[in-house]
């Protein structure tokens, strides 16, 4: 069956509702719906995104209103299809129950707009504020998943590495079995400071697909990561075929940060960030005795075999536009401006073409950037990572 490629960042926060109502308390409040698909269509190229805040009444009240005008268009198998941009909706969930020692994020996605509705009743009997994004649930890891399956969605533990609100997060759970129901699980994202090579490590989690997405708080930030799929066309039904790689649909590649882009990826102090080499006790340079643990650290805790990743697509270290030298909004507006989205600016634009408009320095970067030849200073305790300057 002829399928077709298609990106697709499934993790991104709205910031506030069309009446300027807070959603994501830390996003940003330009993330509107409207901001979003103009960013993530036209800026960033593209052609599906999870927004996973629509469990809120007045996004799904605007989502009704865009359908009812004509602008918006439930596609029949699953998802909304606005102007030429696929919507799946979602919801980040925080789960703090018998079985946590700490709280967990999940990302949970519904079919349809009316499967959303139903899906928002129920959890606002079991939430302090129905109205703001990842929220604790007062109920069990394991009944939320029985009630989005319920409803034909999906369900995937989000950035399963990061310290902090994370299935595995500072060494509060060993298993996904100790909270979850292992066989409702259908994928798992990875998070900002992982890849494949590192997650492939922890055994239990060879059966699930590998997700990669943004965790967009800003617009700038959405396709910081990122995924190519194959499927027949963007729809919810296909995504489904997707995780579990029927009909030859499947995840092509993973493009990611490298991980010592990541905030997380190395321990590192909480008050100065300056990286725990040999398990000091104290900081080497201001003395502080708190450490967050790096994602490289925990992965070293809980992986006990090597896992052939052969049967895995590609993950690519891909470099967001933002972390290269050199590239601020004005040079960022002219790469637009002649090349039109990032997509086409990261994967297809050749380096005559690039040097020709943002000068010899910048082009080469962004040429190695693409094929991996940068060099990097390891994140860690909250703070990114960064290019090396050459």
């Amino acid at each position: 069956m002829f399928v077709n490629e298609y990106f697709l960042d499934l993790h991104i926060h709205l910031g506030s509702t069309a009446s300027g109502k807070p959603v994501k308390i830390t996003a940003s409040k330009s993330l509107t719906l409207e901001n979003i698909i103009v960013e993530a269509r036209d800026n960033k190229g593209l052609d599906m995104i999870g927004i996973i805040d629509c469990h809120v009444p007045e996004v799904m009240m605007q989502l009704e209103q865009w359908k009812n005008e004509g602008n918006l268009v439930e596609e029949n198998g699953g998802g909304v299809s606005f102007k030429g941009l696929t919507l799946l909706l979602g919801s980040e969930i925080e789960i703090y129950d018998e079985n946590c020692k700490g709280p967990i994020h999940v990302l949970c996605f519904l079919p349809t707009i009316d499967k959303m509705r139903l899906f928002s009743e129920w959890f606002a009997k079991r939430v302090t504020n129905i109205t703001l994004s990842s929220q604790r649930i007062y109920e069990s890891g394991r009944v939320l998943q029985e009630k989005v399956h319920e409803l034909d969605g999906l369900f995937i533990p989000a950035h399963i590495f990061t310290p902090f609100k994370s299935l595995y997060g500072k060494g509060v759970v060993k298993s996904i079995t100790e909270v979850f129901d292992a066989y409702l699980v259908d994928g798992v994202e990875l998070g900002l400071s992982s890849n494949t090579l590192m997650a492939s490590s922890v055994a239990e989690l060879a059966p699930y697909p590998f997700l990669t997405n943004s965790d967009a708080h800003s617009l700038n930030k959405i396709a910081r990561e990122y995924q190519l799929v194959t499927m027949k066309e963007p729809t919810f039904a296909e995504f489904r075929k997707v995780l579990k790689g029927e009909d030859g649909r499947r995840v092509m590649k993973n493009f990611g940060l490298n991980p010592y882009l990541g905030k997380y990826y190395n321990t590192a102090c909480e008050k100065c960030f300056t990286l725990r080499v040999n398990e000091e006790r104290y900081c080497t340079n201001c003395g502080h005795s708190k450490f967050t643990k790096g994602v490289s650290e925990r992965i070293k805790e809980l992986g006990h075999v090597t896992i052939d990743t052969a049967f895995r697509p590609p993950y690519i270290h891909q470099i967001p536009l933002e972390f290269i030298p050199g590239v601020g909004p004005k040079t960022l507006y002219k790469l637009r401006a002649a090349f039109q989205t990032e997509m086409n600016i990261l994967h297809n634009v050749t380096e005559k073409e690039l040097v020709e408009i943002v000068g010899e320095k910048i082009g080469t970067l962004i040429m190695k950037a693409r094929s991996g030849e940068l060099s990097f200073k390891a994140g860690g305790a909250g703070k990114f990572g960064s290019v090396t300057p050459e």
